[in-house]
Parts: structure tokens; C-alpha cells; sequence
């Protein structure tokens, strides 16, 4: 089986590289070439790719971020990260790159990485669907931050903005609710237009004369459940308490 790759680096000669390192695999055939990450981006919103080459300091849209958008895809390609920086290992793994390899890349190491890949790829099966993502990103005052999921209480919509409340705070996002709600359906439970919350936080439902209430553990005081979804969230707490 051929596996198609393509390769993402800001530098021409970075790229001539990789290509003449990729001349001694001859089951991964080199299909497309970007200069950023917006143009890698761009090329796999209409065609596909198995595996990605990926630098992460570039010009506009970095690697890191580019990474990010490839998760919402369809059929998101395997990232190996090929980079001249230390610093960024536990960003790349959080978005379920496959390797990071360092500047200059040896023969030996992107063999290896390669066949990760391709070990990776094998276990897909077309049928199979798209892996969730195991962080969430935002750009802050800090920089990237990246957010586990395991550790958000709940998402809330105020206009245009989506914040995550987490076991570190509070974190504004650039996503819709209904995007997160397609990923991660069976994470979090929609209890609210406004709303949605994580299901292994869920601790009690309580109605008083002001209306129901969502309990979460660690948090202060209980998230409003509208009569819409009410009857939706008694049938996941009734399904999830006999499981």
C-alpha cells in the first residue's frame, strides 16, 4: 500500500531535504508541498493526505495551530512534527502527533517515525470514526494554552464567545457550542442553549421554585437546565446512574 504525505515547512530547503530522505521510502508518495500552516490547511479542506510533515515555527498560521485545525476534519492525516525547536514536544503529543523529530532530521529517526504512522494508520479502518481531541487550544496573553478535556467542568456561550471552565480557571475559546457538541456528544451533556456540561463532573439535579439545577463537583453553585432539555438530561442521568 502507498501512503500519501505531504509536507509542510516555511523553508525551501527544509523541504528538498525531506524529500531526499523520502526517495528510500517507496510506500509513502509525496503528493502536495505548503509554505505555512494556512495553506496546508487550505489543500486539505479539498483533498487528502495520510501523513503530514509538519514544521511548527512559521510565518502567519504555526504548526501547533495548524495541527489543531486538522482534527476537525474529515479524515484527519497523522502529523509527524519536524522541527528545530525543543520546546514545543508536549504541545505536539497533545494533538496526537505521532513523532517530533529534531532538526536536522537523521534518515534513521524518520524511518522510525514513519513507520509509527504507518502503524497508526493500519488500525484505522475507514468505518472507524474521527478520534475526539484529548485538549482543547486557545491563544491567550500567554500564548497557546492547551486545555485537557478530562479536566473542563463545562462549555458556556456568551455572544460570539465560548468560555471553558476548568480545573485551572476560566479560558475563552474560539469555537461554537455546536462544534464542541459534535465532538464530544458523548463527553458532554447539553443542558441549556448556553450550556454544555461535562458528564463525569455531574453530581446531582436538583428543582426548586426558581427552577432545575445541574450540580457539578468543584463548582460553587448549580448551571441552570432549561425545560427544553430538561426531560434529555433526567434520561442521561436515569441511563447513566443503571449503567
Amino acid at each position: 500500500m502507498t501512503y500519501r504525505l505531504m509536507i509542510v515547512d516555511d523553508e525551501p530547503l527544509a523541504r528538498e531535504r525531506l524529500k531526499r530522505l523520502l526517495q528510500e521510502h517507496a510506500d509513502f508518495r509525496i503528493v502536495a508541498e505548503a509554505g505555512d500552516g494556512q495553506a496546508a490547511v487550505d489543500w486539505l479542506k479539498q483533498f487528502e493526505a495520510d501523513v503530514v510533515l509538519l514544521d511548527i515555527q512559521m510565518p502567519g498560521m504555526d504548526g501547533l495551530d495548524a495541527a489543531e485545525h486538522f482534527l476537525s476534519l474529515e479524515r484527519p492525516p497523522v502529523v509527524i512534527f519536524c522541527t528545530a525547536y525543543d520546546d514545543h514536544a508536549l504541545p505536539a503529543f497533545r494533538v496526537n502527533a505521532a513523532d517530533y523529530l529534531l532538526k536536522p532530521i537523521r534518515k534513521e529517526e524518520l524511518s522510525r517515525a514513519l513507520g509509527r504512522a504507518q502503524e497508526r494508520l493500519q488500525r484505522q479502518s475507514p468505518s472507524e470514526p474521527v478520534s475526539t481531541r484529548t485538549h482543547i487550544s486557545a491563544r491567550t496573553h500567554h500564548g497557546l494554552e492547551l486545555i485537557a478535556v478530562e479536566d473542563i467542568r463545562y462549555f458556556t456561550a456568551d455572544q460570539k464567545y465560548v468560555s471553558v471552565v476548568h480545573s485551572g480557571g476560566t479560558t475563552l475559546i474560539d469555537e461554537s457550542l455546536k462544534q464542541l457538541e459534535e465532538e464530544f456528544g458523548d463527553q458532554f451533556l447539553r443542558t441549556h442553549r448556553s450550556t454544555l456540561v461535562a458528564a463525569h463532573a455531574i453530581e446531582r439535579l436538583e428543582t426548586d421554585d426558581e427552577g432545575t439545577f445541574i450540580h457539578l463537583r468543584n463548582c460553587s453553585e448549580g448551571l441552570p437546565v432549561s425545560r427544553r432539555h430538561l426531560a434529555g438530561v433526567r434520561r442521561y442521568l436515569k441511563n447513566y446512574s443503571s449503567a
